[in-house]
């Protein structure tokens, strides 16, 4: 059996017995038996290990066998966690101990709790490790990345296919897919029907947490589990390991410590330090992620080394950010912050520590791109990401970013790529000191695509203080365009273990490559 068998085979066997589980499983109808209706997902890969996850219907316990054959030879089995109410009956396992650099098949099978001897069918899936970060590079490295999932009332159409971009992503059999935020939009309701321009229908499938804005616990969960009720999110999910950050809308629209939804009458639940402790459970239950210890349990910036030829660094541009405000401060403070300087200092000594030709910074906002927030009390604009339409010396957020770029530049720190989503377009920008009102930094790209199912916009306004080059760009003609006008985007990135460099392309919903920038790496 190979890979493709393996994952496309109706699994209607249970794992085989021992002195753990029921040494006859009881078989019955498949109401009966536990439900994985959400599927299962991996992430987090790293050489020797990723996280599997998955949702139960009911108390369960988690099982898992694996092996490096489809044929589930010699499979070695994992006890996992019970599933219970507290978590929405959601469940991670982090499974170690694999062989660095080899395909893993796994199959998760969940253990009733009422009757231990009912099982539930088992679901297959599928993840390749990254080699071992010392050595030399024996295999090319591919992943893709984008953002922004089921935003401004664009839902799950399944008359149209679904989500079918991840079907496109899945195709391209990347070693793992970067998800840089908007995992959900909290605040978005999805109608049954959107009426497009030529007046033909939008059909969307609703569930009741969908069909408001999130305010309670239940809600925001909800929003997760309706993601997963899409056949190609799912398929994709079991076949590629994934690496989830956030941004803005998993809790409301650009929130921050500024956020006021005093005038916002779709909300009844006003407080956002509650709105942002529920959206923060519910992402922490239903992301894939690898969770930090307890010191500090909701951090969601980590690096996830993939081998000699990539350092992942994965930013958080908004849990420690202050207030979105006038961003025109002329020191840095609190009230500048954007990632913090514990965050800064974590990166910094990644990127220096880091031995991998390719240090990819994945952040949920881009660099030097306008971003708004409305206005403020004395009627200036107020700014959600680091520029701020000043075109000058760095002022407000731009002081950390420039802090950050100074130092990478004085570290001698190389091949540094920022990957990010957000804004709703694809483009290729060029950092040029030559061209910048700060210049003490080293020449860099950063690469933007998205949305995945969400409302096209864009492009928008460049702010010039890092010099930032707009080499290609791509958005609709209309604000919110839908999914059928075909301006949605991922983009893949090809590491050569030969050459180590590294290609980026910007690819559409159907998989077309828009543009391609390969880049060679700088040889010490």
């Amino acid at each position: 059996m190979d890979r493709r068998d393996f994952l496309t085979a109706t699994t209607t066997t249970v794992l085989g017995t021992s002195t753990a589980l029921a040494a006859t499983p009881l078989i019955t109808s498949d109401a009966m038996r536990p439900q994985m209706a959400h599927g299962i997902q991996s992430g987090d890969p790293q050489a020797d290990g990723a996280i599997i996850w998955t949702r139960s219907d009911r108390p369960a316990r988690l099982w898992l066998d694996w092996s490096t054959t489809a044929s589930m030879a010699n499979a070695t089995r994992v006890r996992g966690p019970y599933l219970l109410e507290d978590s929405d009956y959601t469940g991670r396992l982090d499974l170690r101990g694999l062989p660095a650099g080899q395909e893993v098949f796994y199959r998760v099978v969940l253990q009733d709790l009422h009757n231990e001897r009912v099982l539930s069918e088992a679901l297959p899936g599928h993840l390749r490790l990254p080699p071992l970060a010392q050595g030399k590079a024996t295999r090319d490295v591919r992943f893709t990345w984008s953002g922004d999932t089921a935003g401004q009332g664009w839902g799950i159409n399944e008359a149209w296919g679904g989500m079918k971009i991840y079907e496109q992503m899945r195709q391209v059999r990347p070693d793992f897919f970067l998800h840089c935020g908007d995992t959900i939009y909290a605040d978005g309701p999805i109608t049954a029907q959107v009426k497009l321009a030529d007046g033909s229908l939008w059909n969307n499938l609703v569930t009741e947490e969908v069909s408001k804005v999130a305010e309670s616990l239940n809600e925001f969960r909800g929003r997760y589990r309706y993601n997963l009720m899409d056949a190609n999110v799912r398929r994709m999910a079991a076949e590629v390991p994934q690496i989830w950050q956030w941004d803005d809308h998993e809790v409301t629209n650009n929130w921050s410590d500024a956020k006021d939804l005093g005038a916002d009458n779709r909300y009844t639940e006003k407080n956002i330090p509650l709105l942002t402790a529920r959206a923060t459970k519910a992402f922490l239950e239903y992301a894939p992620l690898r969770r930090t210890p307890d010191v500090e349990s909701e951090r969601i910036y980590r690096h996830l080394p993939q081998g000699p030829l990539l350092d992942l660094f994965v930013v958080d541009m908004r849990s420690y950010r202050g207030a979105n405000s006038h961003n025109l401060q002329t020191s840095e403070s609190a009230d500048s912050a954007f990632m913090g300087r514990p965050q800064i200092a974590w990166l910094l000594d990644g990127l220096k520590r880091s031995k991998a030709t390719w240090k990819v910074i994945a952040a949920d906002m881009p660099i030097s791109l306008h971003v708004g927030d409305g206005k403020d009390a004395d009627g200036r604009n107020r700014w959600e990401a680091s520029a701020n339409g000043d075109d000058g010396a760095p002022l407000g957020r731009e002081l950390e970013i420039a802090h950050l770029l100074r130092a990478i530049k004085k570290a001698r720190i190389h091949n540094v790529v920022w990957l990010t989503a957000d804004v709703h377009y694809t483009a290729a920008h060029y950092f040029d000191p030559s061209k910048a009102q700060f210049s003490d930094f080293a020449p860099f790209w950063e690469f933007v695509s998205g949305p995945l199912n969400a409302g096209g916009f864009g492009p928008n306004k460049v702010d010039a203080t890092f010099g930032m080059q707009v080499v290609y760009q791509k958005a609709p003609n209309e604000v919110n365009a839908p999914p059928t006008n075909g301006m949605q985007f991922f983009g893949q990135v090809d590491i050569d273990a030969k050459t180590k460099a590294m290609t980026v392309t910007l690819k559409d919903l159907v998989g077309a490559a828009l543009y391609t920038k390969t880049l060679a790496p700088h040889r010490a």
